[in-house]
Parts: C-alpha cells; sequence; structure tokens
C-alpha cells in the first residue's frame, strides 16, 4: 500500500509558497487509506507487537478522535486491512483461472507464487495474514483469516482435481484434497517464517525449486 503522491525520484518539486505550504485538508476517503496505509508500515517494523491507536495516531499526526472519525474501531482499521489483501489477492487468483491453456498443477503453482510474491512485497500484511498481527484484536479478525486460507486451499483442490483426473487417478478427489491442503500448509508456513524472522527470511528462498518438487 504505497502512498501514490510520493514525488518520483530526481523530480525536483516546486519551492512550497505559504498557501501551499499549509496542511490541506484530505479528500473524503483520503485519510482513511493514510491511516491503513500507516498502520501496515508499523507492522512492518521488526520486532513491533501491538500497535495501539495512540501510536498510530502520533504517527500520522493527528488525535485518537480523528482515527474514530474515519474507522468505529481499530479492529475495524485491521478489517480494511483484511479487505485490501483478499481483493489484491483473489483478483490475481481470478486472472490465473480465466487463463487458458495452462495445466491444474501449473495453476497452482501460480497461485502459490502469487502469494509468496504478496507477502514479500507487502511485510506488514503477513503479519495480519498469519495471525501475529491479530493476538492481541478482536477473534473474528483471525476468523476472516481462517477463512481467506480456506478458500485458497478450496482453490487449489479445485484445479489440482482436475489435474489428478488427467493423470489417471482413481481416486481424484481425494487426492487433490490431500495435495491441496499439504501446499496450503507449505505457503503458510513460509508466510510464518517470514514474519518471525523479522522479514529476513524470504518466503520465495527456493521457491521454484520447491514449488517443483510438491506441486
Amino acid at each position: 500500500m504505497q502512498n501514490e503522491e510520493t514525488a518520483a525520484p530526481g523530480v525536483e518539486t516546486p519551492a512550497e509558497t505559504p498557501a501551499t505550504a499549509t496542511r490541506k485538508r484530505p479528500k473524503p476517503g483520503e485519510r482513511r487509506v493514510q491511516i491503513l496505509q500507516a498502520l501496515a508500515a508499523m507492522l512492518e517494523q521488526p520486532g513491533a507487537e501491538r500497535v495501539t491507536t495512540a501510536a498510530l495516531a502520533a504517527r500520522l499526526e493527528v488525535s485518537e478522535a480523528a482515527l474514530y472519525r474515519h474507522f468505529a474501531s481499530k479492529a475495524q482499521m485491521f478489517e480494511g486491512l483484511i479487505d485490501f489483501i483478499e481483493q489484491s489477492v483473489f483478483t490475481l487468483v481470478n486472472q490465473i483461472l480465466e487463463r487458458e491453456g495452462a495445466t491444474g498443477a501449473q495453476q497452482a503453482a501460480r497461485i502459490l507464487t502469487l502469494l509468496v510474491q504478496f507477502a514479500e512485497r507487502n511485510p506488514g500484511m503477513t503479519r495480519v495474514m498469519v495471525g501475529d498481527a491479530l493476538v492481541y484484536e478482536n477473534e473474528r479478525l483471525q476468523q476472516r483469516m481462517n477463512q481467506f486460507f480456506d478458500k485458497i486451499e478450496a482453490t487449489l483442490r479445485q484445479v489440482l482435481r482436475g489435474a489428478a483426473t488427467a493423470d489417471g487417478s482413481a481416486t481424484p478427489t481425494v487426492d487433490a484434497q490431500v495435495r491441496a491442503a499439504a501446499l496450503t500448509a507449505f505457503v503458510v508456513g513460509q508466510l510464518q517464517r517470514f514474519a518471525r524472522s523479522g522479514f529476513r527470511r524470504a518466503p520465495s528462498e527456493h521457491l521454484e525449486a520447491t514449488i517443483a518438487l510438491i506441486v
């Protein structure tokens, strides 16, 4: 969730006049995005535990009351991050599924790669995905992330059933269930290691070779 308003490297911005130096009031919806960006950035800090609304407000240089004008609770802020994760990932998953000419095994490999790449690009989101950032938060947030991975597993099961059938399996449904569960556990483990290493152990480490072995 990068801030698109950051000036491009090497481009000089005009000197601020007294009028432009005055802080402008964010447009409707803009402040919500700023809050979610700040929350995600704070979660990227290695060793960060519970993010408080006081710390979040301080980072944004606003009052806690200002945060609650845009979100009814901190849980709702985390729900905003989960919405971003779900929409980003499943939009791309659907593109993989709609692409013609790929085998079920190839689709499964691409879905795993997608999840790993998303995590590497969004370390703060990774802590939400694996639940580290949700330990002290509302239980329904963890339930939503559980449902996210359940949906990933169901998608993998769907594409792998066709692959098992094509391979002549006598029990394609069972084979697909077993493999989908194993692949989901693998990718969750990669994300957990990434988060718990302070983002030093990249989840893409040996990814291509590993996928070739397990898919």
